[in-house]
């Protein structure tokens, strides 16, 4: 039987659900969010009860296949990292720089870079290690590092292609890449400034969350890395190898694609340099070299050697440790990918149709009516992604009202689309898993920031366009 607001029941019932089943029983997050899952598919009429299993089995299935063989890998490269001393010895040359006062900016500026290229999830895997090595050997300040690593990351993933979110975005508005990738670094500074830095330190002063064991290696272990001399510890070049090659890996396969796709927008010099024809032939090998699955299994090998080559440990040994690795992956995998199922079954009851269409109408100005349908479809289905691409199909047709350059019109979409990350988004699963953190840690770091985020974002487009409209 069909009610006139069942999708919004079905997400007020998720949203009970998830907070008795995770916060009040404090059953396992892969139980809890199971059931969750299963509860709004039964209230949902749009999915009939006979396939709510089998529905949740399928997101469930699509999930882990984007995430599942990253996130094992990802595992191995966090435990050959910090098994080797790879990950301190790059936090070594990076605390050399800028000083053990600043750590924070080091892994805030390389979480920002590299998330331009690639997505976020994957830059998190790599950045994990460092932000737990970073508080070995500073001894202190992890909610801040965790913070700095997650805010830059995420700015960048929403703002500034060829990040996938705006990229798609501009695309189906038809704004002109490089316009847009400009304006996106513009609207990007000054959020991940505020949500990693101001906010990193607010919160740092105010909750300190200890180093627990994560990524299969213990804070004694680290302890006792952190006090070996640089010299017992691998090359700067060979440490930071497994994360060179991943970036290197997939930025070439982004690259490609990007160039490949607006050929018709790039510059007379590079079009009569390189024929469209040379980047199609190069594609399949980037396509195969790139995908993070490839990628982030040739890092897992070369962390992976580091590792054997450096510790005086037999390789059954070497064999075993790995093994643990992949059995907390595993966890970690099965967990994400159950939070993106439960979002799944939040946008199949119609949860983010449902308020997208009712808030169209709303007679605000398009950039905040584009921010507010964006915020509200991510907080009720959880995926960013999908907020962005849903919110840029319904205000597409209406960008002649625009008297500011469109590529705002894309800042305030990846705003929206970015805020308020919890139980629902794979993400947040990710960075309290890899991270270490207590689901309440979570809520106050990862949560937090990236509403901060979002808000940032809005008013950075609404100040700029009505000063520099680009028009």
């Amino acid at each position: 039987m069909a009610y006139p607001h069942s999708p919004l029941v079905a997400f007020i019932v998720g949203v009970l659900a998830v907070v008795i089943l995770l916060v009040y029983w404090d059953l396992p997050a892969f139980i809890g969010l199971m059931i969750a899952a299963m509860i709004v598919g039964l209230v949902a009429p749009q999915v009939p009860a006979g396939k709510v299993p089998v529905k949740i089995a399928s997101a469930f299935g699509e999930e882990m296949a984007g995430i599942g063989i990253p996130i094992l890998m990802a595992a191995v490269i966090g435990k050959s990292m910090m098994a080797s001393g790879a990950a301190n010895r790059i936090v070594r040359a990076s605390t050399s720089l800028t000083g053990r006062d600043n750590a924070e900016y080091a892994l805030w500026g390389s979480s920002s870079l590299l998330s331009i290229p690639v997505f976020f999830d994957n830059v998190f895997y790599l950045m994990a290690p460092l932000a737990r090595s970073m508080r070995t050997r500073i001894g202190k300040n992890y909610t801040l590092f965790i913070v700095v690593v997650g805010a830059g990351g995420a700015t960048t993933h929403v703002f500034v292609p060829p990040t996938p979110g705006p990229l798609a975005v501009a695309a189906e508005i038809g704004v002109n890449l490089g316009t847009t990738i400009l304006v996106g670094l513009a609207v990007a500074l000054p959020a991940a400034l505020v949500a990693g830095i101001f906010y990193g330190h607010w919160i740092n002063k105010r909750l300190d969350i200890p180093l627990r064991d994560s990524m299969d290696t213990s804070g004694d272990e680290m302890e006792e890395l952190s006090e070996r001399p640089t010299s017992a510890l691998p090359g700067l070049f060979e440490s930071l190898l497994p994360i060179l090659l991943a970036v290197v890996l997939v930025a070439a396969n982004t690259a490609t694609t990007t160039l490949r796709d607006s050929y018709g927008d790039l510059p007379v010099w590079f079009t009569s340099a390189v024929s469209r024809s040379m980047l199609n032939g190069i594609s399949p090998a980037t396509s195969l070299l790139g995908d993070s699955t490839f990628a982030l299994t040739a890092a897992a090998v070369v962390a992976a050697l580091t590792f054997l080559r450096t510790r005086d440990i037999s390789q059954p040994e070497w064999s075993d440790e790995l093994t643990e690795a992949l059995k907390n992956g595993g966890n970690i995998a099965a967990i994400t990918a159950t939070g993106g199922a439960f979002g799944a079954m939040l946008a199949a009851a119609g949860v983010g149709n449902y308020i997208s269409g009712g808030l169209k109408d709303l007679g605000l100005g398009l950039l905040v009516t584009a921010w507010v349908i964006a915020a509200a479809v991510r907080v009720a289905q959880g995926s960013a992604t999908v907020a962005m691409l849903t919110t840029a199909g319904i205000v597409a047709p209406l960008t002649g009202q625009l008297t500011v350059h469109p590529a705002y019109l894309v800042m305030a979409i990846g705003a929206g689309g970015n805020i308020f990350s919890w139980y629902n988004d794979s993400g947040f699963w990710l960075v309290k898993e890899i991270g270490g953190l207590t689901q309440a840690e979570t809520l106050k770091t990862w949560t937090v920031l990236t509403t901060i985020v979002s808000v940032t974002g809005i008013i950075t487009v609404l100040v700029l366009s009505s000063i520099v409209p680009l028009t």
